[in-house]
């Protein structure tokens, strides 16, 4: 059950349509109520625009049965036939994160695919027609959802909890954006940079092999949870590269467009070869339209200087990937040495008293 803060009778009307977030209240038991965010996954706008491109497709008008014109694309005819899911079947999907799909991440999509019966196989039949065109469509219009899933916070991935998601909507965690703290205090500042650097090395080294790389980032892409942890708050840019088991050689630049492939895009957009992802990527990004806003102007001027110096060097994308890396980990040091332990930080306080490792 969800209830919205401004909607706890029936004579109160739900909050307005043409926002992309809404906060409220979950619970699973009646008792224990926690906060939430309920997330579009694509605008309002994209959303009645993605319904008029279905119906154009077989030029019915304005308006159609969306389900049953997606269950007649060549694209659905194939998962029907398929019993397990397979890189050909989402060749050509927008999603950075099916750039470079290996067998390995797939399987982990349909094992953790939480939306259906019997999840744990990395066969399809205990999917039925409407269970695959659900997934499909998701993986078409926004893949958070199934990054949440198969690389849940609970096992140690920077993610929000994911607690449901209809294709349209999806219910997580409450986080605040990272934005929110550019004009805090100098100690919450280089607590939340050591953290954001600290979940950027991270997804280039884990137990799972897997390297996570932003192909962008904005404003809503981190939060904070009320105890002061940094996670990524929205996943729909992350690509996947399996590092154990590599990806196949598929002809990027001419993959197949159809429908699906043009639900929330334009179609025109060229595919980054999986090729030319580096390991230097994801700090360029942060270091350059991240960490000046959240530092800039905040320590002594020595300390100042030297933080401005290895950002300079942190967000150089001509420079080698050891250049880069190693300059980011200076600037690590030099954030651990700036974060107190206090109260305020309650996601470490008080065992950074008697431990190292904060």
């Amino acid at each position: 059950e969800i209830r919205f803060h401004n909607w706890l009778s029936s004579h109160l009307q739900l909050p307005p349509d043409f926002l992309h977030n809404y906060s409220g209240n979950y619970t699973d038991d009646t008792e224990s109520w926690r906060e939430v965010e309920i997330s579009r996954l694509i605008t309002k706008h994209q959303h009645e625009m993605s319904d008029k491109k279905i119906c154009a497709s077989v030029s019915k008008g304005k308006s159609c049965s969306i389900e049953h014109v997606l269950k007649r694309t060549e694209r659905f005819q194939r998962w029907l036939k398929a019993k397990r899911l397979t890189p050909d079947l989402v060749q050509g999907l927008p999603s950075p994160m099916l750039r470079c799909p290996s067998q390995r991440l797939l399987d982990r999509i349909v094992r953790r695919y939480a939306e259906v019966l019997d999840a744990g196989s990395v066969y399809m039949n205990h999917f039925t027609d409407r269970d695959k065109l659900r997934l499909l469509f998701t993986l078409s219009v926004n893949t958070h959802p199934i990054v949440l899933q198969i690389f849940p916070g609970a096992e140690g991935w920077p993610f929000p909890r994911y607690l449901g998601s209809c294709g349209r909507l999806i219910v997580s965690t409450s986080t605040r954006p990272l934005k929110e703290f550019y004009s805090s205090a100098p100690e919450v500042a280089a607590d939340l940079a050591y953290q954001l650097l600290h979940i950027i090395h991270s997804m280039g080294n884990n137990d799972l092999n897997y390297y996570l790389y932003f192909s962008h980032i904005d404003n809503s892409t981190f939060g904070i949870f009320d105890d002061g942890r940094l996670f990524i708050r929205d996943s729909s840019t992350l690509g996947v590269i399996d590092t154990q088991e590599g990806y196949p050689k598929l002809k990027e630049q001419q993959e197949p467009k159809d429908i699906f492939s043009c639900l929330t895009s334009n179609c025109t957009s060229a595919f980054t070869s999986c090729d030319s992802i580096s390991e230097k990527q994801n700090f360029v990004v942060v270091c350059k339209d991240v960490l000046p806003q959240l530092l800039n102007g905040k320590f002594p001027m020595l300390v100042q200087e030297k933080i401005v110096r290895l950002l300079n060097v942190c967000r150089e994308s001509s420079l080698s990937d050891q250049q880069v890396i190693q300059a980011a980990g200076k600037l690590k040091e030099i954030l651990k040495a700036l974060s107190t332990c206090d109260s305020r930080f309650t996601y470490r306080y008080p065992d950074c008293k008697y431990s190292n490792k904060y």
